[in-house]
């Protein structure tokens, strides 16, 4: 069967994230071995990494979300890969310089957190624009497969190349990549609107919460949102927890320690493409309740990851089966998502949740981190396995509205995408 093409517009879109996305799967967890080869960091310092500057990160994003939400989707996802590359180049320069250091790292984790929620809140809102309704759930597993390839390809590349040239080289391959996003987006033609904006132009505390608010007042929203910020906060927390079990007490070389996230990412690719096939047979609720369940009951098998060939196996089966429902899962609560947000509150709603999500994620990884500190990274991650298994009680019971259709200043909005 022939791809369904959505067009050369959101091809174009799909390169600016694909290239991005290829840069990040290259410098995948660049930040905690910096910390850990180049910085001597400590267990507590690295989780810190992981949590300080995603948490300062969803503050500054804050105010962005309303600034994001009535101005004109494109430029401002340019503005943000120009911001990402700035920052993230500076790393590999004071390195040079000899002037690197911890605060460095959790300044630069900081903005890039931030730029990429305010990014992620735009090319959402934008994607509407661009893709027809009845295709918004392909174009979501393709933006979630090429998630996963990304990862597949670039940790491996990407530890070749810290064992060959050090940490700051994938640093700064991500930091380009973050220019050729922005050269693609320039690349889409067609006249933009500028959003127009009720109330005057003053930035008021309801534009803050109005994300929140929507998603709160949303009886499926808020339980998915929910059920993410837990489910996610407890699986990133476990990535700093490898990096030292693997790296520093099971000796596991870098390649391989990149190897153990790469090959799972195949799981990746055949669950994204099974998306839109397995809603169009068992319903989206079915397969939000079912796969949502499913995707968390592998977490605990880390505990039980030894030293060797037998050690790595256990981590790629664990991680492909984690990956392999996440991918499925994914795209169907991304279309869920924007079915059910008004089109004039489309980029606020994913900025909150977003804030939302980093925010379980540096709350999830600190507590980790502390744990690990004063037992075992062993340990923290039998807690996070063990925790992780009450999220389906969070998942919704019935099935969600109709997608929605929305009036905005007299005029017909096209249902959110």
């Amino acid at each position: 069967m022939a791809r369904r093409s959505l067009g050369r517009q959101f091809n174009w879109l799909w390169a600016a994230y694909a290239v991005s996305a290829y840069g990040s799967g290259l410098g995948f967890g660049a930040f905690p071995l910096i910390a850990l080869l180049a910085l001597d960091a400590s267990t507590a310092e690295i989780a810190a990494l992981s949590a300080v500057g995603p948490t300062v990160g969803a503050l500054i994003a804050l105010p962005l979300a309303p600034w994001v939400e009535y101005r004109r989707k494109r430029p401002v996802m340019i503005v943000m890969d120009l911001v990402r590359f700035a920052v993230m180049a500076s790393v590999p320069l004071f390195y040079a310089l000899g002037w690197l250091s911890f605060v460095q790292l959790l300044v630069t984790s900081a903005v890039v957190a931030a730029t990429k929620i305010a990014f992620h809140a735009a090319s959402g809102a934008y994607l509407q624009t661009v893709v027809r309704p009845d295709d918004l759930l392909v174009a979501n597993a393709r933006f979630e497969s090429t998630n996963w390839s990304s990862i597949a390809i670039g940790p491996p590349l990407g530890g070749a190349a810290v064992g060959l040239f050090g940490p700051l080289v994938t640093i700064m391959v991500d930091a380009v990549s973050y220019l050729f996003s922005a050269f693609a987006l320039t690349a889409i033609r067609g006249r933009e609107e500028t959003p127009r904006r009720s109330g005057g132009k003053r930035l008021r505390a309801d534009d803050l919460l109005d994300g929140w608010r929507h998603i709160m007042a949303h009886p499926g929203l808020r339980a998915l949102f929910l059920n993410n910020m837990l489910v996610s906060g407890l699986v990133m927390a476990t990535e700093p927890l490898l990096a030292v079990l693997l790296l520093r007490e099971l000796g596991f070389p870098v390649w391989q320690y990149g190897l153990a996230f790469a090959v799972p990412c195949i799981g990746g690719l055949i669950g994204s493409r099974l998306a839109p096939r397995a809603v169009a047979r068992y319903g989206q609720h079915r397969v939000l309740r079912t796969v949502g369940a499913l995707r968390v009951i592998w977490l605990i098998g880390l505990v039980f990851v030894g030293p060797g060939v037998v050690g790595l196996v256990t981590v790629i089966a664990v991680e492909l089966a984690i990956i392999f429902s996440m991918s499925l899962y994914t795209p169907v609560v991304a279309t869920y998502r924007l079915e059910q947000t008004p089109g004039h509150k489309v980029a606020r709603t994913l900025s909150a949740w977003l804030i939302g999500q980093q925010a379980g994620i540096a709350l999830c990884t600190a507590l980790a981190g502390l744990l690990a500190e004063v037992t075992s990274p062993r340990i923290a991650l039998a807690v996070a396995g063990l925790a992780i298994l009450t999220s389906p009680l969070l998942l919704p019971r019935e099935p969600g509205p109709a997608p929605l259709a929305h009036e905005q200043d007299g005029d017909l909005v096209r249902k959110s995408v």
